[in-house]
């Protein structure tokens, strides 16, 4: 393999892709690689899989269904996560009564 010849055609490719970030489809290879799994790389990252024949640059649709999923992920675990900061206590009828009979009269009115 010729080294030159290597490095030259990653960095001719990623002066002709646009965006600092980009979405990749990685391709079937011979090891094993998967056809179809999207992911988002850099722009250096993206040139290098597209060179050695391991990745093609995403569709439009494919992009955005990609970060629209991205999107999803992220607001499902941020919930998740505010979820598990929610603490709860849970407390016997009895005790709520007596709890509740310790509230003066004119607080138990107001609301």
């Amino acid at each position: 393999m010729d080294l030159r010849s290597y490095y030259h055609q990653i960095r001719e490719r990623a002066t002709e892709l646009r965006g600092e970030f980009l979405v990749v489809a990685s391709l079937a290879t011979p090891d094993g690689g998967k056809a179809g799994v999207l992911t988002e790389v850099t722009r250096q990252q993206a040139a290098k899989l597209i060179v050695e024949r391991r990745a093609r640059p995403a569709t439009e649709e494919e992009t955005q269904e990609f970060l629209q999923e991205k999107k999803e992920r992220h607001r499902a675990a941020e919930e998740q996560a505010a979820a598990s900061r929610l603490h709860l206590t849970v407390v016997s009828d009895k005790t709520f009564r007596m709890l509740e009979s310790k509230v003066p009269q004119n607080k138990k009115t107001e609301g």
